[in-house]
């Protein structure tokens, strides 16, 4: 990220009113303009994170985000670029009945409208470009999808500095913060299931997002460094049953193995491997690859792979 810029980011929120898709609109009440929801990142969030909390506090929906549908980027005075990234974001009925929003000093109104209405309605054009983008998810046929995100561990103690088996090396202070920095992105995804190496600094890695899910991560050695160094992984069958089951999901593993789970789920869903598939693979300790899979075929390839990285 640029020290200069001024990073935001937002979603496509949408759903269907009696199979007919709409997207939520917001009228500004200050700029007395009509907009996308979104707003600027707050210390310390990853943008995921940013996009939203911050359509919760402009419509009163909670959302998960589904696929990225572009980044724009525009000037602000003084000379300051202003840098947006949207994902689409489905609003559930229950989320819309949960919604309390009313009218106030930011906001003076949503809308749900048709993607035409939306291009007419819209008072800028880089929200009209992210429409399109949206409406080209629509055409062909993959806006319901489901991510698998793949997730490199905290921090951990170096080898040099341990004397015990590696697989009981635990994270560091930095990967204890790191651990607990990425759990409100991973939600944000919608993550439900999750999937770790039963390796100590793994294990430690996913337990806040076990604590915030109420839910208890499989344990599996088929991801381990240590299997993938005796050639006993068994990642096929790992990442086969998580597609199969088409539900969002985090799969926590080490450096030396991402690069073979990316690759086995481009295999597992007919997706050519290319170089955005190993870099999606080269995570830094704490950082994580989304994989958006659609949730009618997975078999029909990768819809979209971003990569987030740790900020501490």
């Amino acid at each position: 990220m640029s020290d200069t810029a001024v990073y935001a980011a937002g979603a496509v929120v949408w759903r269907l009113i009696d199979d007919k898709l709409r997207v939520l609109l917001i009228h500004r009440t200050k700029y007395r303009d009509v907009t996308l929801p979104k707003g600027k990142v707050d210390p310390g969030e990853m943008l995921a994170q940013t996009a939203v909390r911050e359509v919760r506090e402009e419509t009163g929906i909670r959302v998960t985000l589904g696929a990225p549908v572009g980044i724009s980027r525009y000037w602000m005075r003084p000379k300051r670029q202003k840098v947006v990234h949207y994902w689409a974001a489905e609003a559930t009925d229950d989320a819309i009945r949960a919604s309390t929003f009313v009218p106030n000093g930011e906001i003076a109104a949503i809308e749900w409208v048709s993607l035409k209405k939306a291009r007419k309605r819209l008072s800028y054009p880089v929200d009209v470009e992210i429409v399109e983008a949206f409406a080209r998810l629509v055409d062909d046929g993959v806006l319901h999808t489901f991510p698998l995100v793949v997730l490199r561990h905290g921090k951990a103690v170096g080898r040099a500095d341990w004397d015990g088996e590696d697989a009981a090396r635990p994270l560091t202070e930095r990967g204890l913060r790191q651990a607990k920095a990425i759990t409100a992105p991973l939600r944000a995804f919608g993550v439900r299931r999750i999937v770790t190496s039963d390796a100590v600094r793994c294990v430690q890695t996913v337990a806040p997002l076990e604590k915030k899910l109420g839910r208890t991560a499989k344990q599996t050695r088929k991801i381990s460094q240590q299997a993938w160094e005796d050639d006993t992984a068994d990642i096929r069958s790992v990442i086969g049953r998580r597609i199969r089951s088409r539900k969002p999901a985090v799969l926590c593993s080490h450096g030396p193995v991402l690069p073979a789970i990316v690759s086995e789920i481009a295999l597992a869903t007919g997706t050519l491997h290319g170089s955005y598939v190993d870099s999606a693979g080269a995570l830094e300790v704490g950082g994580f690859s989304v994989v958006h899979l659609s949730a009618t075929n997975p078999g029909s390839g990768i819809i979209s792979i971003e990569t987030h990285e740790p900020k501490i």
